[in-house]
Order: C-alpha cells, then structure tokens, then sequence
C-alpha cells in the first residue's frame, strides 16, 4: 500500500484507511472477533490508518478500536473525533442513542480528548477532528483549543469535518488544519465545487468518508429488504422509494465499467476516489475481513485519463437521485 501525505505539517498515513464506524453502530448487527481481527488483517496489507469517533457507539467503537491495537500503538495511525453529543440511552423504540446536539466549547473539547484517550488505551491521538462544527462557538475558541492539546502532546494533528470553506480558512490561521474529512464519491462530489480548491490553497488533505455511497456502489445491495431493520441507511434519501430504484441504475453502470476492466464496482469507485488526487485517503469503512481485502486491492489498480474522462461522462457529477443524508443530519453541517 503506498503512503500519502495528508497535510503540510508532516502527517503521513497509508493511501487508504480503514472506516471503523460500522464495526460497533448504525449497520446492522455487529461481530467484535471478526472487527478486530479485520483491524489486524489490514495491518498486514499495509492499512494503518484507523478512523474512529466517540460517538460511534457512542463511545464503544474507541474501546473496540483500542482492543485491537493494544500491542501494536506504533504501528497505526490512529484518528478519531469529537463534536457530535449523543445520549447515553437507546432511543424509546429501540433505536440507536439520539443526537442531542453539537459542542465545540473549549471546555469540552479537553474533556472529550480525555475521554478518548482513555477509552482507546494510548496516549495521544494522531489526527483529532472537530466532528461537527458548533455554530454557536467561534470556530476560533474551538479550534484554540485543539492547539492547546497539541502542545500538551495529547494531539498530534487536527482536522474538521464537513466544513464549509469559510470555517476552514478562520481555523486553518489559528492553527495549522491537517486534514478535512467530508463525504465524497461517485454520487457525492459537492467536494470539488469549493472545498477541495480551498484545501489545496491551504495545504489541507483530503480524507474521503463513505467513498463507497455507504455500500452501494459496491453492486451488492438490490433491494431495500437487504438492510437489516437497525441499519441506518433505511432512513436515508438516496435508499429510498424511486431514488433507490434510479440510483441502481446509476450502479449498473459502474458494475458494467468495472466488469470491462476485469475488477468489482466497489474496487473500481475506490480507484477513482484515489485517482482525484496523493492529497486523497478515503477511508472506506468494513467490519469484514474479505471486503477489507477487496477494497485494498483498488490501490493497485491505475485508471488512465481515457478511463476517467468515461466514468465522467458515464457518471456524471450530481447523477444520484435522493439527498447524501435526511434532514436532521443535513442540518448538522457548516455552510
């Protein structure tokens, strides 16, 4: 697996990640013996670059990712986030811990570094992101203290999320921005509009989250009945009545494109998120060993500019029917 750098400030990491969300919330049932054993397995394949939340869970994915590495800290790259609150308590129907809101306050964000820390067993983390950001705190006070936890050597680098260009620029003079993590992939290429001309003005990497359309780009989902009754992406536009039914289409395409080439669709929409640019991670997430293995194979695979001029007009920028998210999520984001 080759190395990327992310950032000017001297953060390197595999040129693929590994997305750890799934392993412990949001779809389906989970498995921590074949989740940590798939932590261990994309060591062997040169995937070192881990990315968690606290909110995962919440809280439960840290201590699973923790688990995983203990022994092998050095070996990983180890990124996670704070910012999104959740509670502590299942939803009255049985569903997964409600969003109670967003916190950006300094004071919280000590206490969240803290928390992490612990709960995944190091002493620092490597790439600490704001997860979501506070509207009702200046991205300056936030970001003011991230700093603080870099010079304490409790942070190594620092990232935001789905933040709007502005936002960047503010945080990005008050300390040295590594990374931003946003949605970007076949059907999700908002990105290129602003955000990615910004990053690259600044020197800011790009780590791609659901790079896969959260698993349908893969081909393997036909039917809405293929999620189990938890699955988050039940609640989602794009799975959703006609959108579903249009956005099959749309893999059909892929499948076909990736059949001439002689790999999966999944493999193929890997290797044309890596193919935007070295400053690109997506960090596909899997809770399985076997898809862990299919996805890093894209790395090898090299896509010529014939290739992408066709996946282009083949896919076009905006092609998916339905929104990346429902509108609680939405109105999470900085814009």
């Amino acid at each position: 697996m080759e190395q990327r750098r992310l950032g000017s400030q001297g953060l390197t990491v595999s040129g693929q990640g590994l997305g750890c969300m799934g392993m412990s919330d949001f779809y389906g049932v989970r498995d921590e013996k074949e989740s940590i054993a798939t932590i261990h397995r994309a060591l062997d394949l040169g995937v070192n670059f881990l990315d968690t939340s606290d909110m995962y869970g919440p809280f439960t994915n840290e201590e699973l990712v923790g688990r995983a590495i203990k022994g092998k800290r050095n070996d990983f790259v180890i990124a996670t986030k704070f910012g999104i609150v959740r509670s502590n308590q299942p939803a009255a129907n049985g569903g997964w811990a409600p969003i109670t809101g967003i916190s950006g306050r300094p004071e919280y964000v000590r206490s969240a570094c803290d928390a992490s820390l612990k709960r995944l067993g190091v002493d620092h983390i490597d790439l600490y992101y704001q997860h979501r950001v506070d509207n009702e705190v200046p991205i300056e006070d936030t970001v003011g203290a991230m700093s603080e936890l870099v010079q304490a050597g409790k942070v190594r680098f620092i990232g935001l999320s789905e933040a709007a260009p502005a936002t960047i620029r503010r945080a990005h003079a008050t300390h040295p921005v590594t990374a931003l993590q946003t949605e970007y992939s076949l059907w999700s290429r908002d990105p290129e509009d602003e955000i990615l001309p910004a990053l690259r003005e600044l020197g800011i990497g790009f780590v791609p989250y659901s790079p896969l359309g959260r698993g349908f780009l893969t081909g393997q989902l036909k039917s809405f009945d293929d999620f189990p009754a938890d699955d988050y992406r039940r609640n989602s536009p794009r799975f959703q009545g006609e959108n579903f039914v249009k956005n099959l289409e749309l893999v059909a395409k892929v499948t076909g494109m990736a059949a001439a080439k002689g790999v999966t669709a999944g493999q193929l929409a890997l290797a044309w998120v890596m193919a935007q640019g070295e400053d690109v991670v997506p960090i596909p997430g899997t809770k399985r060993v076997k898809y862990l293995e299919e996805n890093a194979k894209a790395a090898a695979i090299h896509l010529s500019a014939e290739d992408l001029a066709e996946i282009a007009a083949v896919i076009p920028k905006g092609a998916a029917a339905g929104d990346r998210y429902p509108a609680s999520m939405i109105g999470l984001i900085n814009r």
